[in-house]
């Protein structure tokens, strides 16, 4: 079955940087658009970035040239590198398989940006 494991959340101070990684398994990696999502707390959940697979991206607006999203096809593997970060990015993220209209959930993992 269609697994995604994020990892790499935590505590960070503003104007710090973290990466997030999410492992992907039970389907053809290479040939899946992937993303990242956010929910932060009372928030709706937000498209943070998506990747083809020809790598091209597409961010959210409140993170264009601070987030950068990437894709290791032999690890299969997505990862989001997040820099410049501020109180405002605190949230739970996901990762997520895209599929026209569908879309599957990791379990989410919490980045939490505070001094």
């Amino acid at each position: 079955q269609v697994q995604l494991v994020e990892s790499g959340g935590g505590l960070v101070q503003p104007g710090g940087s973290l990466r997030l990684s999410c492992a992907a398994s039970g389907f053809i990696f290479r040939l899946t658009r992937m993303g990242w999502y956010r929910q932060g707390p009372g928030k709706q959940r937000d498209l943070v970035a998506t990747i083809s697979t020809t790598d091209n991206t597409n961010y959210g607006d409140s993170v264009k040239g601070r987030f950068t999203i990437s894709r290791d096809n032999v690890k299969n593997t997505v990862y989001l590198q997040m820099n410049s970060l501020k109180p405002e990015d605190t949230a739970v993220y996901y990762c997520v398989r895209l599929r026209g209209s569908l879309i599957d959930w990791g379990q989410g993992t919490q980045v939490t940006v505070s001094s």
